[in-house]
């Protein structure tokens, strides 16, 4: 997964989608604790550049790794660029929060995503 400060936030969220369908990535201008929810009232608007967000991020590429938690990802995300992420796993046709299940892996959390749409 590319990062580079000229990519929208709806640009970063796309990339996500094409290698995880079944889950979704949502940016916040504030951070969540572990094992928390993100506010709605905080989510970053997706026409926004990374670079508008975080000044300082540098271009790089994010390794997806299946067998990474998510919560592994949402720090990677925090630490090495910047960025406040909250990753979504669908549930019908609902997106829910992956809050309590951040101890789960991304393929687990795809899976379970893409088995729950009826």
């Amino acid at each position: 997964m590319k990062i580079d400060p000229n990519l929208s936030i709806e640009e970063v969220i796309a990339q996500f989608s094409e290698k995880y369908p079944g889950l979704k990535l949502e940016l916040y201008s504030q951070e969540h604790e572990e094992g928390q929810g993100s506010s709605l009232a905080t989510t970053l608007d997706h026409s926004m550049k990374l670079g508008d967000v975080n000044p300082a991020i540098e271009s790089a590429d994010l390794d997806l790794d299946p067998q990474m938690t998510v919560a592994e990802l949402e720090n990677s995300f925090k630490d090495v660029y910047g960025l406040n992420v909250q990753v979504f796993r669908r549930s019908n046709n609902l997106w829910l929060q992956t809050s309590t299940t951040d101890s789960w892996t991304l393929e687990v959390q795809n899976r379970k995503g893409l088995h729950s749409v009826q």
